[in-house]
């Protein structure tokens, strides 16, 4: 069994990319690349095909990892489908999801909880509700902080509920 992880923000070209290829080294690192997928998508249509933000590729580069033919999508209703984890890097995202999979209050929501949350549910000791948005303010650096330390946590989660299927 693979475990597959959407992260999802806005425009896909700051916070969600930026996890995506962090998920993805830490995965490469820890010797788990055959078990679990990563990738990222938009709520917004404004940079579609578009690789991710100057910023967040220069921070990617300093730490070495990887992100050369990241391109920008939209989230789709078929990623409900497809992903296990669905991360939101905010309240706003996620609301604009689960509006897309028409998920509310009840229905779906119960079978959803596991795997449709917010990236800073991973690190309530931060006290934040949402990763800021570096597009807007440019600190980049800490949301690199942010989700360095939230895909740490999240990878544990996905190991542990890999081992339960086992």
């Amino acid at each position: 069994m693979k475990a597959r992880i959407l992260f999802v923000c806005l425009g896909n070209i700051c916070r969600s990319p930026m996890a995506e290829a962090v998920m993805r080294y830490q995965v490469v690192q820890a010797n788990l690349g055959d078990q679990i997928e990563v990738d990222s998508a938009g709520t917004g249509d404004w940079h579609l095909g578009h690789p991710p933000h100057e910023g967040t590729r220069k921070l990617l580069d300093e730490h070495r990892i990887p992100h050369k033919g990241m391109k920008a999508r939209l989230v789709t209703a078929d990623d409900f489908d497809t992903f296990d984890y669905i991360v939101c890097m905010d309240t706003n995202n996620l609301r604009d999801v689960r509006k897309l999979l028409e998920i509310g209050e009840g229905g779906k929501e119960h079978a959803a909880r596991k795997k449709l949350f917010t990236f800073m549910e991973l690190l309530p000791s931060k006290g934040l509700k949402d990763v800021p948005d570096p597009y807007y303010d440019g600190n980049f650096s800490f949301v690199y902080e942010l989700v360095d330390s939230g895909c740490k946590e999240l990878l544990q989660r996905v190991k542990a509920d890999l081992e339960q299927v086992r």
